[in-house]
């Protein structure tokens, strides 16, 4: 699944809880989900458009 940094746990390479893949402005992908350590802090990763697409494909939701 989806990987990002969590900022109280302080910990890289942490899953996400319910991954959501959305674009920015300037048309990149992003990642937002809740850490899966903690269960309280919200995360966010940026993507390349084959790891958003995988991602998809794993059972991340697509909000675009």
């Amino acid at each position: 699944m989806v990987e990002g940094y969590c900022v109280v746990c302080k910990e890289k390479g942490i899953k996400m809880d319910n991954p959501v893949i959305g674009k920015t402005s300037r048309g990149g992908y992003i990642a937002k989900g809740i850490c899966s350590k903690c269960k309280k802090t919200k995360m966010c990763a940026m993507m390349s458009k084959d790891n958003a697409e995988k991602a998809i494909k794993d059972g991340a939701k697509k909000s675009f």
